[in-house]
């Protein structure tokens, strides 16, 4: 077994490894038992769990991947005219999960660049959260309602999670995790409606469905490591 991939397995707790597995095993008999033929929603799903568990490391190497699950999800959502999660996805989560890349990579915890230092959001930083977090909403309701976006208001509401968990990163804030899994509550019952139509739509249904685990444990993960970082060295 190469040395590589036993550091990796090693970098991995017991309780990681065997959320993605399980992830992983979930994903692949949805698909198998209600699609088979949509290789992107697949190749999709391996991704976005895959950079969860990274995520969950703080390890910058997950947003590179939510960069590419984004894209990837972008033409999925266009598929069902899920226009709103197709602009939010390709327009902000894409290039904003670039920008919370280079803030990661900026700020390593203790020259580790596997692991970003956490940092508290400040007083300062709410109020312009959640003033941009409201325009981002307000405008996107009418682009959304001009495109005849199937579901109209869950999907507005994705924006609004999507954009919070998206800010929260860029601030390497404990809390994006729990804004990420907000949106994932949102987007299980976007998808559950589409499968409604289309029961090949299940396997990404199911895929919010586990991100929305992985988001719970990121959210578990940061929180002890915050604790960690902050913790005086003796």
């Amino acid at each position: 077994m190469p040395k590589k991939f036993k550091s990796l397995l090693r970098y991995f707790t017991g309780t990681e490894k065997t959320l993605w597995c399980v992830s992983v095993f979930l994903i692949l008999v949805t698909f198998f038992a209600f699609d088979r033929g949509n290789i992107l929603t697949l190749a999709a799903s391996l991704i976005g769990v895959t950079s969860l568990i990274f995520d969950a490391k703080g390890n910058p190497f997950g947003l590179v991947l939510m960069i590419i699950f984004s894209l990837l999800y972008g033409m999925i959502s266009y598929t069902f005219s899920y226009y709103g999660e197709m602009a939010t996805y390709l327009g902000m989560t894409a290039p904003m999960s670039a920008f919370a890349l280079v803030s990661w990579l900026k700020n390593p915890h203790n020259g580790n660049h596997s692991e970003v230092k956490i940092a508290s959001l400040k007083e300062k930083d709410i109020p312009v959260m959640l003033f941009l977090t409201a325009a981002v909403t307000f405008v996107f309701y009418f682009i959304l309602k001009a495109f005849h976006t199937a579901n109209l208001i869950p999907s507005t509401v994705s924006v609004t999670t999507s954009f919070l968990a998206v800010y929260l990163t860029c601030k390497r804030s404990t809390y994006f995790a729990l804004a990420y899994a907000a949106n994932d509550i949102v987007l299980i019952i976007l998808w559950v409606l589409a499968a409604f139509s289309d029961r090949s739509y299940i396997p990404v249904a199911t895929c919010f469905a586990l991100f929305f685990i992985n988001d719970s444990y990121t959210f578990i993960n940061w929180t002890r490591m915050y604790r960690r970082q902050k913790a005086p060295v003796h």
